[in-house]
C-alpha cells in the first residue's frame, strides 16, 4: 500500500458528464475511461459508461434499482442511510456486483468481480467506485 498503481484525471475543467482517463502511475499510460450519464445520474439512478484504453465503449456501472436510487436521491435523511447497490456490465453481460454496507459514518463496499474477463483492467473498476461515491454523493 505505498505504491500509487493508477490516478484519475478530469479530462475537462467544467463538465455534468464527467469524463475521466484512468492513468497507470508507473508508465503514465491511459488503460481506461469514464463518462458520466450526467441527467441521468442527476436525476434518476447513477450510471457511467466504460471505454477501454483507445475510447471504445466497452459497458456500462450503474444502480440496480431505479426505486431505491430515487429513494436514495429524494428523501430527506432517510435516503442517506439506504445502501447502494451497484452492477458492472461488459459487452452487454452483468459481471460484477458492488454492494455498500449499512454505516451510519464512511462507506463499506463488497466487490463480487469474479466473473470480470481477464483483459479488463480492474483499475478501471475502482476508479468508477471511487468517482460513484465522491462525484453522486455530492449531488445527493
Amino acid at each position: 500500500m505505498s505504491k500509487e498503481l493508477f490516478c484519475i484525471k478530469q479530462q475537462q475543467i467544467i463538465d455534468i458528464w464527467g469524463n475521466f482517463a484512468v492513468v497507470d502511475s508507473y508508465t503514465n499510460a491511459d488503460v481506461g475511461y469514464l463518462r458520466r450519464k450526467g441527467l441521468k445520474s442527476s436525476f434518476a439512478r447513477d450510471e457511467w459508461e466504460i471505454y477501454d484504453d483507445a475510447q471504445r465503449p466497452v459497458g456500462r456501472i450503474y444502480e440496480s434499482s431505479l426505486a431505491r436510487a430515487l429513494a436514495r436521491k429524494y428523501l430527506p435523511y432517510v435516503g442517506a442511510l439506504i445502501p447502494e447497490k451497484v452492477i458492472l456490465e461488459l459487452d452487454g453481460r452483468p459481471v460484477a456486483e458492488i454492494n455498500q454496507s449499512f454505516k451510519i459514518v464512511g462507506d463499506i463496499w463488497e466487490i463480487d468481480c469474479q466473473n470480470i474477463p481477464p483483459d479488463f483492467d480492474r483499475r478501471v473498476l475502482l476508479s468508477c467506485i471511487l468517482l460513484m461515491g465522491i462525484i453522486e454523493r455530492r449531488h445527493d
